[in-house]
């Protein structure tokens, strides 16, 4: 990622905080609306916490998006964590498309096609490195 685009998605996410909670469920609205199947990753989740999860764990990797090499433990972690609740590496570009809805539907017309791109870039950062992570600890067991 660039410097520009990790400041646009720096500077978008920081709009979302007032709406998070009807971010996160918008999310997973659009989620489930993209593959229903996925539903029953979430079927003892309580929807309201996880949503609330969801907006930390993605702010906690847009801050670190400037010094990648130090959010990188956390997101190895959160990638092991992933995989014991079933999520294969196909639900990766699932779980992208409902965030890129999301965030053009909470931004509007603010959600350029720069915007969209820098935000395409950092969640392909994240599930790259993600999914990096899942392998190895597969690989590993």
């Amino acid at each position: 990622m660039t410097p520009d685009q990790i400041r646009l998605v720096q500077d978008s996410f920081h709009e979302v905080l007032p709406i998070r909670v009807a971010a996160a469920a918008l999310f997973y609205e659009r989620l489930f609306g993209i593959d229903s199947d996925l539903r029953a990753l979430f079927l003892a989740s309580d929807m309201p916490k996880q949503g609330a999860k969801l907006m930390a764990d993605l702010g906690f990797v847009v801050r670190g998006l400037d010094h990648a090499n130090t959010i990188l433990p956390t997101v190895r972690e959160l990638a092991k964590r992933h995989v014991t609740y079933g999520v294969k590496e196909h639900h990766y570009p699932i779980v992208g498309q409902a965030l890129i809805d999301t965030l053009a539907a909470g931004h509007g017309t603010a959600f350029t096609p720069a915007v969209r791109e820098a935000w395409e870039a950092a969640y392909a950062l994240l599930a790259s490195m993600m999914i990096a992570a899942a392998r190895e600890d597969q690989l590993a067991a």
